[in-house]
Formats: structure tokens, C-alpha cells, sequence
């Protein structure tokens, strides 16, 4: 664990019952850019952060941090985006992806 600076937050995902529809009304909305979209959940990137969409039967709502040693938390999976990350739960059982950086 990266303990020698604070870790970057890449995204918050929440929860959508339709990917298209949220996309639409975010980016109709706000100043952001689909970086990323497919059936099950999608990547905008606003200025400062990115929020995922996710459909909650295929991805758990989380947060996600950056790691230079993300592989200190356990085996990371190879996502179909090419990121490589871990899933975990806090204290309280909320999922935090550790994603590699």
C-alpha cells in the first residue's frame, strides 16, 4: 500500500437501471465526456473525476483509487477497458476498487 502520498480518487460508480438514459442526462446537462460505453456501464470524465454508470447486476456501486501497488490488496482481474484492479470492502461493506496506476 501506497502510504508515501495521498492516492488519486479515479471515479465513483452509481447505480442506473438504463446506461443510455443517464449518459444522456448527465452530458446533457453537465460539461463532461464519454470516455467509455457499453451495455453495462459506461465512463464520463468531468474535470476533476470520473463517474461511472453501472448496471447494479453486473458491477457493484464503489469507489475507486489509483495504486502504484494496487497488487498489494490481492490479484487484480484485467477489466475489458485494459485497466487492472481488485475489489474490496471497507469496514462497513462498501466495494472500493483498487485499481493499478
Amino acid at each position: 500500500m501506497n502510504t508515501q502520498q495521498l492516492q488519486d480518487l479515479h471515479h465513483v460508480a452509481i447505480s442506473v437501471d438504463d446506461i443510455e438514459r443517464a449518459i444522456d442526462w448527465y452530458t446533457s446537462r453537465f460539461a463532461c465526456e464519454l470516455k467509455y460505453q457499453d451495455e453495462t456501464w459506461a465512463l464520463l470524465k468531468f474535470a476533476n473525476i470520473h463517474l461511472a454508470l453501472v448496471i447494479p447486476e453486473q458491477h457493484p456501486p464503489h469507489i475507486a483509487l489509483t495504486d502504484t501497488n494496487a497488487a498489494d490488496y490481492g490479484p487484480l482481474t484485467l477489466h475489458r477497458d485494459g485497466t487492472q484492479s481488485i475489489y474490496i470492502e471497507d469496514s462497513e461493506g462498501n466495494s472500493v476498487e483498487i485499481m493499478q496506476a
